[in-house]
């Protein structure tokens, strides 16, 4: 992957981009990528001192933390990106985006592979956890502040605490539209739905207290 690949795919994602130049001198996410590539070859050659000195001063200078032992595809984009962690056995494909906030962590003590696997094209929302050793397939959208423990099936849509699949790849949205994701980890049409439940069980409970208090009020 060469840089001007990399640049040209956050010029596509991002319309704040205005030139290459303002890329290279201001994105502290395509800062902590290239960091990243010299700690992970230090890594691989077991200089893991080193590797680890070089990720500590790319976290000091981009408020991004990659461990050196984490396998990046190319053009991972970090967009903002203040918060960001990426654990030392995750493993993350081509052409994904992470928001600010995000972490690819490990979920306890546990040796070998332990941080998820991420697919190519996948997004993460501001704030999601995605969390131990699990896979999210291509394509997979991750909502804002969701919380991922489970592996997910490609092209899915993943929201709520913890995560849970709300739409597959044939209802899939173009792309993540946080706005159109409810909280609670429920599409809009469910969560209406839930709630017009609601309003009708407590239309016959005041219904059923009433009845009683005339019946009362008789007596």
């Amino acid at each position: 992957m060469s840089l001007g690949d990399h640049i040209a795919a956050i010029k596509r994602e991002d319309p704040a981009a205005k030139s290459s130049l303002e890329i290279l001198l201001c994105y502290q996410g395509l800062h902590a990528v290239l960091f990243h590539h010299v700690s992970h070859w230090l890594y691989l050659r077991r200089f893991f001192v080193t590797a680890r000195f070089i990720s500590t001063i790319a976290r000091f200078l981009t408020s991004i933390e990659i461990h050196p032992g984490a396998t990046i595809g190319a053009r991972l984009f970090i967009d903002h990106g203040l918060g960001v962690v990426i654990g030392e056995t995750a493993e993350i494909g081509d052409d994904v985006l992470l928001y600010q906030g995000v972490t690819i962590g490990g979920t306890g003590n546990e040796r070998g592979k332990r941080h998820p696997t991420i697919g190519n094209r996948v997004v993460v929302g501001t704030g999601a956890s995605v969390l131990g050793n699990i896979r999210l397939g291509d394509e997979v959208k991750v909502g804002a502040g969701a919380v991922v423990v489970h592996s997910v099936p490609e092209g899915a849509t993943v929201v709520g605490i913890p995560g849970r699949v709300v739409r597959t790849r044939s209802q899939a949205l173009g792309a993540l539209e946080h706005g159109r994701v409810a909280a609670s980890g429920e599409s809009e049409p469910a969560a209406l739905d839930h709630l017009n439940d609601r309003i009708r069980e407590l239309e016959a409970l005041i219904h059923l207290l009433l009845e009683e208090r005339v019946g009362q009020a008789r007596g």
